[in-house]
């Protein structure tokens, strides 16, 4: 079916709504979700919509927070989800975040005691488009053992970043630092389809292809050591800096019943301008490098936004029932 991206988020707010959630929550994780298709990011659109809605009903997301902003230093801005979703303490926060930014040329935006916020890149993209360069950092429930192991420490743990262009973001990338996302698996674990070697290990630490066995296992880093680095770098940077639970503490992130997430992302702001040099200009230097390699390009530069997007009929059908209420 291909629907528009207009009715997706309507739909979705209105299921988030009959399920608990206010009205700035509701608005803004259906936009969240709907950009989320818009990208073809499936992963954190649709697909999560009817986990957001059974944990409203079981309170392990806080569907009415209301996000506490503070300003604890000039360049730095701290927002309490208070176990809410992470979309409205951002939208909540973002204004002063952007202020201390354009004011110190760099700023700090930490979100602490949040839902999973999902789409990393969703956030960055929304500081890039007001000139700024945007870095974050979040992380999720243990899933990914480090180089040779076999111990769930640390989740998949995403790094995204945006950078700002005359016409709108001119870089975008949105990426685990695990080999792949954990919804990848459990997507090939529903089709009855095998994943490739090198994502997962099993629970003696064997590589394996099977998805179950690598739920029951662990995935592991990209890029070996250089990945797992980089998730101990974003662990610190979610978990540690904001003051929410670490990876190990958070049950898996789809589960209806349980403890609120608690999780905290980190965002980076900073204006290009700030030591006077030429951002654009960096970026279209090296453009044209590549121009004799057309396959090669910049991160995020030939993004295809669709919309209609195409929706399976099963999942516009639940969309349809948790709309009216129905889980």
């Amino acid at each position: 079916m291909e629907i528009e991206l207009a009715r997706i988020e309507d739909l979705s707010a209105r299921a988030l709504a009959a399920h608990g959630a206010g009205p700035l929550q509701a608005a803004s994780v259906a936009r969240a979700i709907a950009r989320a298709e818009e990208t073809g990011n499936v992963i954190c659109g649709l697909y999560y919509l009817e986990s957001y809605c059974r944990q409203l009903r079981t309170g392990r997301v806080d569907g009415r927070a209301e996000p506490a902003v503070a300003t604890p230093r000039p360049g730095a801005v701290t927002v309490d989800a208070r176990q809410g979703f992470a979309q409205p303490a951002f939208q909540c926060g973002l204004p002063a975040a952007l202020e201390a930014a354009r004011s110190c040329g760099i700023a700090t935006l930490a979100i602490r005691h949040s839902h999973t916020c999902t789409s990393l890149g969703f956030f960055t993209e929304q500081i890039a488009r007001e000139g700024l360069i945007g870095i974050g950092f979040t992380n999720a429930s243990a899933i990914v053992a480090g180089p040779g192991g076999r111990t769930p420490v640390l989740g998949t743990n995403p790094i995204a970043f945006t950078l700002p262009g005359p016409d709108g973001p001119s870089m975008h990338a949105d990426f685990s630092t695990a080999a792949v996302a954990l919804g990848k698996i459990t997507m090939a674990k529903a089709a009855g389809e095998k994943i490739p070697l090198g994502w997962a290990v099993d629970s003696e630490g064997r590589p394996t292809t099977d998805p179950e066995a690598a739920l029951s296992g662990a995935l592991v880093s990209a890029a070996s050591y250089k990945g797992w680095a980089l998730g101990l770098l974003v662990e610190f940077m979610a978990a540690g800096l904001t003051g929410s639970r670490g990876s190990r503490e958070v049950k898996g992130l789809k589960l209806p019943d349980g403890p609120p997430h608690g999780l905290g992302q980190s965002y980076i702001l900073i204006d290009p301008a700030v030591h006077g040099g030429d951002l654009s200009a960096s970026i279209a230097r090296v453009t044209e490098a590549m121009a004799g390699d057309p396959e090669v390009r910049i991160p995020g530069a030939h993004r295809v936004l669709q919309d209609p997007v195409e929706v399976a009929p099963a999942m516009w059908e639940q969309l349809s029932a948790l709309a009216e209420g129905r889980s």
